[in-house]
């Protein structure tokens, strides 16, 4: 019988992978783990094994991932030193627990050393120290999560405001449903055909912000308009509106639940063109069609970012 460790089903991405990877491989077989323990209870209801997996303490990893056939590990939802310290944690344990494929949550353009984006260098960090081992692996480096974009869309028409403040200029991203991307995962879980091997995952079309706009108003009935911005302009405004610039900032009143460093690069890596990749492993990994930005706009309710899950 086989094992398959699945990581940080407490998180938005986590909870997603768990739906569809209970479609694929029977119970029996699954691992799942949580850094709190009150956060696994209904999955041990479920007749699911359950253990308690902390990156930022270590001991006791290697025995929950003990000869398993497969582990996820969905990238750690803080950046920076902690980031790559955790995951250095997660990938030590893979190594003396003996796994035999590890899947990672990287991001696209990751292995590029230009990329500004400051969540690039965790993941390239990441993806490094996985490859330097003797560890097979699937690398989905996933685009931008369509989510994150409609979700603040629908913070302005809230607010009842009329344009929204980018500095991404007129870069193009193939913008994916977080729904789709852990899709991916599952479907990485449940495949041994692929070893050592990098994919994209990426929606079916490009999309400036403009016309990413356009599709939205065009939905709704809004008029959303795009202000173009410089990165420290937007840097500015983030400040006034109290978002955090880094994940160890106070997020309680925060309109946006992301970090400004993390928007902000982001956009000056669609700006620069380190997005505009279009090459999509999603259709051959999962036999679907990756979910369209009009569909997500059209059930906005379904595709909106949810609340942060930090691992303190």
């Amino acid at each position: 019988m086989k094992k398959i460790v699945i990581n940080g089903v407490d998180g938005n991405f986590g909870q997603l992978v768990v739906k569809d990877i209970l479609k694929l491989i029977p119970k029996e077989e699954l691992v799942f783990t949580a850094p709190k323990e009150e956060k696994l209870k209904k999955y041990h209801k479920m007749g699911i094994k359950t253990s308690v997996a902390d990156f930022n303490n270590p001991d006791g990893l290697a025995s929950i991932y003990q000869n398993a056939d497969k582990v996820l590990l969905i990238s750690m939802p803080f950046v920076g030193i902690k980031r790559r310290k955790a995951h250095k944690n997660f990938v030590d344990a893979a190594v003396k627990a003996d796994v035999k494929q590890v899947i990672y949550t990287s991001v696209l353009s990751a292995g590029n050393p230009f990329n500004p984006s400051v969540e690039n260098a965790d993941h390239g960090y990441t993806e490094s120290i996985i490859q330097n081992t003797g560890l097979d692996y699937i690398f989905l480096r996933n685009s931008l999560f369509a989510e994150a974009f409609i979700t603040d869309y629908f913070r302005a028409v809230n607010n009842h405001e009329s344009t929204i403040e980018k500095n991404m200029g007129d870069g193009r991203v193939w913008f994916i449903s977080r729904r789709d991307a852990a899709l991916s995962a599952a479907s990485a879980l449940n495949n041994d055909l692929l070893h050592r091997d990098v994919l994209n995952i990426n929606g079916g079309e490009p999309f400036t912000y403009d016309q990413f706009l356009k599709v939205g108003n065009e939905v709704t009935g809004n008029n959303i308009k795009y202000i173009r911005k410089t990165d420290e302009e937007l840097y500015q405004y983030f400040d006034s509106i109290g978002v955090p610039r880094n994940t160890d900032g106070d997020f309680s009143k925060s309109p946006i639940k992301a970090t400004s460093e993390g928007m902000v690069t982001f956009g000056t890596t669609v700006r620069e063109g380190y997005l505009d990749v279009p090459v999509s492993d999603f259709s051959k990994l999962t036999g679907r069609k990756p979910t369209t930005v009009k569909y997500m706009f059209e059930h906005q309710e379904d595709y909106q970012l949810g609340d942060r899950h930090p691992t303190e």
